[in-house]
């Protein structure tokens, strides 16, 4: 026989073998999927957020197979995509409270002065590492726009050094949230209007209002004047339930630094 045509037959032996033995393992190593969770994955916006409280959409729809998670935790899904979820489960949805990402922060260029000049990375993360940011206020937005970039939806810009959300875009995904290394990002009720204070400066009022022409300096007024019991202050800072919170603007009115808005 030629060497040349015995060689070829071998090795195409070879690689037939090889290719049965593959084959043969494939099926019987293969591992199942289950129907239902590639189901609830593909109506799931693949954001990996986490809002849900799971490590991401895999996570979430792993949960719901399982029986371990409610369907209506899907905040960037919205309404359509938490309905489609309970069809699949044979279940009825409870949505949860739309929300929206809050910057507690209203320190814009205008407002608050900057303590050094910077040249590093042009990230909040970066920034933060010295002396707590460029800004003279140490608990405000730092302006360089991890946030905005954190953010999948165009929510978010930074406008006169101050993160600016856009409500009618923000899923509350919690991405921007996250992302924030003042962790001055909350995600708050979107389906009221009520009061909230656009500052997270703890420091005593003589020094807030030194940093920054809008900073919470912890007077109290607001709370005098609230007839809701919507207001309480610890750390020097206000704070206001939005479930208490009626949106009566007293608080607004009684705020000496305008810290305060509806």
């Amino acid at each position: 026989m030629n060497p040349i045509l015995f060689a070829v037959i071998i090795v195409a032996g070879i690689g037939l073998v090889a290719g049965l033995g593959l084959s043969i393992a494939s099926i019987v190593m293969a591992v199942k999927t289950d129907e239902t969770v590639e189901k609830l994955r593909a109506e799931l916006p693949g954001a990996n957020c986490g809002a849900c409280g799971y490590s991401g959409c895999d996570g979430y729809a792993e949960a719901l197979a399982k029986g371990e998670a409610k369907p209506g935790l899907c905040a960037p899904g919205g309404a359509d995509c938490n309905e489609k979820l309970g069809e699949i489960l044979g279940v009825s949805v409870e949505m949860t409270e739309p929300k929206v990402a809050t910057v507690k922060c209203n320190g814009t260029c205008d407002h608050v002065g900057n303590k050094m000049s910077y040249f590093g990375v042009s990230t909040c993360k970066a920034a933060n590492m010295m002396y707590a940011g460029t800004s003279d206020c140490n608990f405000g937005c730092l302006g360089f726009g991890d946030c905005q970039r954190a953010c999948k939806y165009g929510a978010i810009e930074v406008i006169n050094g101050k993160a600016v959300v856009d409500p009618g875009q923000c899923t509350a995904c919690t991405a921007c949230a996250t992302a924030c290394p003042k962790g001055i990002i909350e995600m708050m009720p979107k389906s009221k209007v009520y009061a909230k204070v656009l500052c997270s400066n703890k420091d005593k009022g003589a020094v807030a209002r030194k940093v920054c022409e809008v900073a919470c300096i912890g007077c109290g007024k607001c709370k005098k004047v609230c007839e809701y019991d919507a207001i309480t202050v610890e750390d020097n800072l206000a704070r206001i339930s939005p479930e208490k919170c009626v949106a009566c603007g007293a608080c607004v009115e009684a705020c000496p630094m305008n810290c305060i808005a509806l």
